[in-house]
């Protein structure tokens, strides 16, 4: 298999803080790639510069074959869950999927209510998004961040702050999405559901991507 996305001695800083310095990192097509680190590390920075949404201070981004930052900002074949997702909370999350469905215009209706089905949400639910628990509102953002079938999958925490149940359904779309050979980039903090999930997982470790060997989850999960 090729690489999907490739980081070549990429750093980054904001102001006096060093995140990343010289790191390089390949992501093979259709794998499901983990990264724990400690807060603060570089998690999110990483997701985010690899979307695009964050350019590097030096080194290169290339996703699908396409250098970030030149002619590609947010590459096409990336969808994103971020902490806090944008949503109009007046709106239905059927309505905000279709809101930004018609963006781009490459799905149907009905594929829309397929995903919302797929993550465990009913898409006649007139609900407002504000009314919605944590656990809706992750699964509406797992939701925008496949349903236009982009081949690379990024979840920046995806069981944060939510219930066994709730869990359960997110571990099933992930597996799902393992199955129709996408990638799939995630972090968590419960590393049980990584190790589960990933075909390999890296650790953000002294300004670097590490693989996240046996002494290193000692140190990182260390009591």
């Amino acid at each position: 298999m090729s690489a999907v996305i490739k980081l070549k001695d990429v750093s980054k800083k904001f102001g006096n803080k060093e995140i990343f310095r010289n790191v390089s990192l390949d992501i093979e097509e259709g794998s499901t790639v983990g990264f724990v680190g400690e807060n603060g590390s570089g998690k999110s920075v990483l997701f985010q510069i690899i979307a695009g949404l964050i350019p590097v201070d030096s080194g290169t981004v290339t996703v699908m074959g396409e250098l970030i930052g030149d002619k590609k900002d947010f590459p096409d074949s990336v969808g994103i869950l971020i902490n806090d997702p944008g949503y109009i909370e007046y709106y239905s999350g059927y309505k905000n999927l279709k809101l930004l469905a018609e963006i781009k215009n490459v799905i149907s209706d009905e594929e829309i209510r397929k995903v919302m089905k797929m993550v465990g949400l009913n898409c006649n639910d007139r609900t407002p998004v504000r009314k919605y628990s944590m656990g809706m509102k992750q699964k509406l953002g797992i939701a925008q961040a496949f349903m236009e079938n982009q081949q690379i999958v990024i979840l920046d925490e995806p069981y944060n702050a939510l219930d066994y149940k709730t869990n359960h359904d997110i571990t099933n779309v992930i597996k799902q999405l393992k199955e129709e050979g996408r990638t799939v980039l995630l972090t968590s903090h419960q590393h049980e559901y990584l190790e589960r999930l990933c075909d390999i997982t890296y650790c953000l470790y002294e300004k670097k991507i590490v693989p996240f060997t046996d002494e290193l989850r000692q140190l990182y999960f260390r009591i």
